[in-house]
Order: structure tokens, then C-alpha cells, then sequence
């Protein structure tokens, strides 16, 4: 056994004596690189035996080691620093991403208080807070990271498991469009408290059919907000509340982003709601309430562009870059395709706190003006019904072949469209005589006549134009306008336009 512990001992000592002769070599070889006294010495030693080239030789000799030691130092103090830059931004990214998960619960927190907010604004409609249409956000959905196999869009992945016992619903396919308006008129009234004129409901129904955005404007209190709410719950199917923030600049607060921290995509109620509109058949409405506290050309741009694609294949959006195998069902490829049953309906307020609405907004929408209360009336108990959207469009179709805007009238608007451009400078344009074309019929289904809805179409989309003019220059044109209106329609006929036309005078 001594023999052993001795043997392990020598064995040992030898490789820890070699560990440090190499440590104490190179420590003492660097010393001895910088030992200056050893280098006089040297220098002495022969310096007596010189003559003048040796000198001259030896003193290059000396500079020459003085560079390559100052060398040395510089590359060590390099090195030194390059080290602690490296070490320092290492410690950054480790606080900027403890700094991103603190932003991301804070992002949580206010999006939690804003749905509160929400559901107090609607709860004014006859709601409980418990029973608005704003569903909390899942706390632990946006703090963690994605785990492996995790779908990263939480709602649309859930939305699909729930969707695979669906029950079909029965629709109401009898109806007809001037029974809708009716019906939802004595529904709003008996049910939530709500009256509108009959006039403002065949509108708001005419709208669906000549655009997928529907503007309501008009002064506060009038019912804005309440008139497509209180549409969606006589359709049994919820409408979906986005309240505009004037922080909004993009269409990442309509859909949602993706977080690279957690790998996750935060989707929005909005997008959402769309995507469940892919599973049914139901009309799905989205409110942007107070659209223009922020420029609706900065977060809506996009959605104006592909709502106008004539083929609804188009109607795509990209959400992500790529697909993952565990994206939802409808999101292929990372892109989204647009359903075909949601209609948008903002509601905008004229005064400083807003933007105004651009021509290019104006001329994709139909706006509707609400600058009255409604008046108190009786109206029977009235249940609400299951609204198939496709048996809505026939019935546009259908609308669109029996109540043919006529030619007369046609030929009458032709007429007056060469008469708006040699006196004001200003032409209808295809779109809007598109639109004329698709609203027209349709209001006449849901109970109007063919000449008020030509009116409220010239008025609200050609002559609204006139306000961007120097109404001073055209005061005399403008009564022109109006004795040419009637000249056309009848003096009896067109009274929206021609209060209009009268309201601008007297701006002046």
C-alpha cells in the first residue's frame, strides 16, 4: 500500500509539477520579455566593444524591440476591450429581452383595460357587462414562449377545434328585403329600446349591397354605434366592436402582429371574428367606432385596396411570412383570405378632435348621415331571425334585375354629369355610377323609390365634393345647380340634394 501512495504521489507530482512549470514559464517568459535591467545589461556588456556602425545598428536594434513590445501591449489591450464590448452587449440583449417581456405584459395589461373600457360603452344598449361581445385576452397566451407543436395563432387554431361538431343553423330564406327593414325596426325598438326612421334602416340595408364599408356619421348621441350593434343582434350573430385608438398607423391594429420574442402571432378580436366568418354563413359585421380619431388611410389603406379586387380570390392577406405546419386550417401559407360575408360599418364625428375623411375613402364607401334622434314610437314584440348572407346577395341580385334604375333617369344623370363638369370642374366617375347602379335597385326592394335614392347617391357622393371648392367663387353656380335640378327631376323631386346645395350657400 506505501508503495502505491508513493507511486500515485510521483505519478501526480508530475503531471502538476509540468502544469506548472508551464504556467510559471510563460508568466516569467512574459516578464522577462519587459525585464529592461536584463536588456541594459546586455547592452552594456558589448556597448564597449562598438564602433560607429555598431552603434548605429544597435540603437535601431533597441527601437525595433521598444515597436515590437509596444506592439504586443497594444494587441493585448485590443483584445481586452474587444472582450469586454462583447461581454457588454451580451448583458444588453439579456436586458432588452427582460425589457420585451415586461413590455409584453404591459401591452396585456392595457389591451385587458381597453376591453373594459369597451364593454362599459356598450353596456348602455340594454347589455350587462358579463354579456358584451369583449372576451378577455388569455393572460398566459402572450407571456410565454411557443411551445414545440403549439399553434402560434391561439384564437384561430381554438376557433378551429370548435367548429368541428358545429350544428348547421336554419336560416330564414323567405324573407324579403322590405320585410327585413320592417322587422328590424319594431326588433330595435321593442327589444333594445331604439328607434330609427324607417328611411335610415333602407339605407343602412341598401349600403351592404354597393360596398363592403358602410360610414355612419353625424353628431354625437344619434345612434351611430347602436344602429349596426343592435343589426347584429337581430341577426343573432354579435357584431364585433373595434374601437379606433389615434395612436393607429397600420393594419397591425386591425389583424395583430407577430411577436418575435414569444413566437407568437397577438391576434386581434377583429381578425378573429374573420376567421370565424370563414366557417358560416352568417353576416358578420365589424364596427370601427370613431374611425377617423386616426387617418383611416393609414390603417385601413390595405383593406380598401382588396375589398375592391373584382374577384373575391383576391380578397388575401399576408399575416406571416411563411406557413407552419401548425397554422390554422384558413391561413395557408401564411396568408389569409378575406371572407366574404363581413361587411365594415365605421362611425365618424365632424370636429377637432378628427380627421377628416378623404375623397379616396369617401368614394370606396357609402356614408349615411344620422344627425337626428329618432322619434318615439310603438312597435310590436319582434324576435330576430338567422340572415343567410347568401340568400341576402340573391336578393340584391334579384333587386338589381327587377328594379333596374330606369334610362330616362340614366340619360338625366349623363346630362347632369356634363353640367357638373363644364361649371364646376367635377365628374361622377365609374365608380360611383357603379355604385349609383347597385344601391338604387335595392333601396327601392327595401321599400324606397328610385328618384330619393338617386338623391341621397348625388348628394352624398357628388355634390358632398363641392365642400373641398372656394364656395365663395361659386355661390351663383350653385343656384344654377339647383334650378337645374329641377329642371331635370321635377321641382317636387330631389329635395336631399337641393337642401344641400342650399346649406352651402349659406356658409356664405
Amino acid at each position: 500500500m506505501d508503495v502505491f501512495i508513493k507511486f500515485v504521489i510521483d505519478f501526480l507530482e508530475t503531471f502538476f509539477g509540468s502544469l506548472w512549470s508551464g504556467i510559471s514559464g510563460f508568466f516569467l517568459g512574459i516578464f522577462g520579455m519587459f525585464n529592461v535591467v536584463k536588456y541594459v545589461e546586455v547592452f552594456k556588456q558589448y556597448a564597449g566593444d562598438f564602433n560607429a556602425l555598431a552603434w548605429i545598428l544597435a540603437i535601431l536594434t533597441v527601437l525595433l524591440l521598444v515597436g515590437a513590445l509596444g506592439a504586443i501591449i497594444f494587441v493585448v489591450y485590443l483584445l481586452i476591450r474587444k472582450y469586454i464590448r462583447v461581454r457588454n452587449t451580451l448583458v444588453s440583449q439579456e436586458e432588452l429581452l427582460n425589457e420585451v417581456g415586461k413590455l409584453n405584459k404591459e401591452v396585456v395589461k392595457l389591451s385587458n383595460e381597453k376591453d373594459k373600457i369597451l364593454a362599459m360603452k356598450v353596456s348602455h344598449l340594454g347589455l350587462k357587462p358579463e354579456e358584451s361581445d369583449v372576451i378577455e385576452e388569455d393572460e398566459e397566451e402572450n407571456k410565454t414562449p411557443l411551445a414545440e407543436g403549439e399553434s402560434r395563432f391561439y384564437k384561430c387554431t381554438l376557433i378551429d377545434e370548435q367548429m368541428v361538431d358545429r350544428v348547421p343553423k336554419v336560416y330564414d330564406n323567405e324573407i324579403t328585403l322590405e320585410e327585413i327593414c320592417e322587422r328590424f325596426r319594431n326588433f330595435a325598438c321593442s327589444r333594445m329600446g331604439l328607434f330609427y326612421e324607417i328611411k335610415i334602416i333602407r339605407l343602412f340595408i341598401a349600403a351592404f349591397a354597393s360596398t363592403r364599408l358602410i360610414i355612419l356619421q353625424g353628431i354625437s348621441g344619434t345612434g351611430k354605434t347602436s344602429l349596426p350593434y343592435a343589426f347584429g343582434k337581430f341577426i343573432q350573430n354579435d357584431t364585433n366592436i373595434a374601437s379606433v385608438q389615434p395612436s393607429w398607423r397600420d393594419r397591425t391594429e386591425l389583424y395583430g402582429y407577430f411577436n418575435e420574442f414569444t413566437k407568437r402571432f397577438n391576434e386581434t378580436e377583429t381578425l378573429k371574428r374573420m376567421y370565424e366568418a370563414t366557417y358560416s354563413e352568417d353576416v358578420f359585421l365589424t364596427i370601427l367606432d370613431e374611425m377617423n380619431i386616426a387617418r383611416i388611410e393609414y390603417y385601413f389603406a390595405e383593406m380598401l385596396s382588396i375589398l375592391e379586387m373584382p374577384s373575391r380570390s383576391e380578397w388575401v392577406i399576408d399575416l406571416v411570412p411563411s406557413g407552419w405546419p401548425t397554422d390554422p386550417k384558413h391561413i395557408v401559407n401564411g396568408r389569409f383570405r378575406l371572407p366574404e360575408n363581413m361587411w365594415y360599418v365605421g362611425t365618424a364625428n365632424n370636429d377637432d378632435s378628427t380627421f377628416a375623411i378623404s375623397d379616396k375613402v369617401y368614394d370606396r364607401a357609402l356614408p349615411i348621415n344620422i344627425d337626428t334622434k329618432g322619434k318615439y314610437f310603438e312597435a310590436p314584440y319582434t324576435e330576430p331571425l338567422n340572415l343567410n348572407y347568401k340568400h341576402m346577395e340573391s336578393m340584391f341580385a334579384v333587386a338589381k334585375e327587377k328594379y333596374k334604375v330606369s334610362e330616362d333617369n340614366l340619360k338625366k344623370i349623363e346630362v347632369l354629369d356634363d353640367y357638373v363638369i363644364e361649371h364646376f370642374r367635377l365628374a361622377f366617375g365609374n365608380r360611383i355610377v357603379k355604385q349609383l347602379r347597385d344601391f338604387v335597385p335595392v333601396y327601392v326592394a327595401c321599400g324606397g323609390t328610385e328618384i330619393d335614392g338617386i338623391d341621397y347617391v348625388l348628394a352624398n357622393k357628388i355634390l358632398r365634393k363641392f365642400e373641398s371648392l372656394n364656395l365663395a367663387f361659386i355661390r351663383d353656380e350653385i343656384e344654377g345647380l339647383i334650378a337645374y335640378l329641377s329642371e331635370l327631376f321635377g321641382k317636387e323631386n330631389m329635395g336631399e340634394s337641393k337642401a344641400y346645395l342650399s346649406r352651402l350657400q349659406k356658409l356664405f
